[in-house]
């Protein structure tokens, strides 16, 4: 089991933005695959005729960090434990003794 580094080793903190992200633009494009014309949010693009996906460090803004989503659970949430998986099997025989 990988552990999560210290706090001493995480990279350095930035300080938080209070600015409002800019809402997205919407671009469009021809898959470079197949040649379908496609859409896409400031210029990342994914292709569902062929599955071609560009590189997220050709678009035209900087994706915001975790800390800057509006919608991320507040710090101290932890995620809920998930269900041991796949689920037992059911035993052989009736399902109630006779």
């Amino acid at each position: 089991m990988n552990r999560r580094p210290h706090r001493a080793h995480l990279p350095e903190e930035r300080p938080e933005s209070t600015a409002p992200l800019p809402p997205p633009e919407l671009t469009e494009a021809e898959c470079r695959r197949c040649g379908t014309y496609i859409a896409g949010l400031d210029g990342r693009y994914a292709c569902g005729v062929c599955g071609w996906v560009n590189d997220h460090s050709e678009g035209h803004r900087r994706l915001p960090r975790a800390d800057e989503d509006p919608d991320r659970p507040p710090k101290g949430r932890r995620r809920p434990r998930q269900l041991p998986w796949p689920p037992p099997e059911p035993a052989e025989g009736p399902p109630y003794p006779c």
